[in-house]
């Protein structure tokens, strides 16, 4: 019988959508990385590490999402701050755009184990009406 290593799983849901979640944090405002390692850990499921959060915060700088700047810090050395650039306020709008969709999408298919209440044609009706892409 088959079983599903829902800890891989979870893993691979964590990781797409873990760049966006740094970016919504950094659009309420700017943070340094410990900071948003202790936000993330606030919520449930988004436990994330400093090894995982500083290299993603230099890849979304290298991509020109994310701007930083050090600052003296009263409680140690200098930090490096991370803000949103306006690149990343770009992306961070398509992606909530998008997962609205797929969330709801997922939703309509695990609820009703894939019959439709009006919702997967509401969906439907969305994409042809904005131009989402069906993919």
């Amino acid at each position: 019988m088959y079983s599903m290593d829902m800890t891989g799983l979870v893993t691979q849901m964590r990781k797409g959508a873990l760049a966006y979640c740094v970016l919504a944090l950094l659009d309420a405002e700017p943070r340094y990385g410990l900071e948003l390692v202790q936000a993330l850990a606030e919520v449930e499921g988004m436990l994330t590490t400093e090894g995982t959060i500083y290299p993603l915060l230099s890849r979304l700088r290298r991509e020109g999402l994310v701007e930083s700047e050090w600052k003296e810090s009263a409680a140690g050395p200098p930090r490096r701050y991370y803000r949103l650039s306006r690149d990343g306020e770009e992306a961070l709008g398509g992606f909530r755009r998008e997962w609205e969709t797929f969330r709801d999408a997922v939703e309509t298919i695990l609820g009703e184990g894939g019959q439709s209440d009006g919702r997967t044609a509401r969906i439907r009706d969305y994409r042809r009406l904005s131009g989402a892409s069906g993919a």
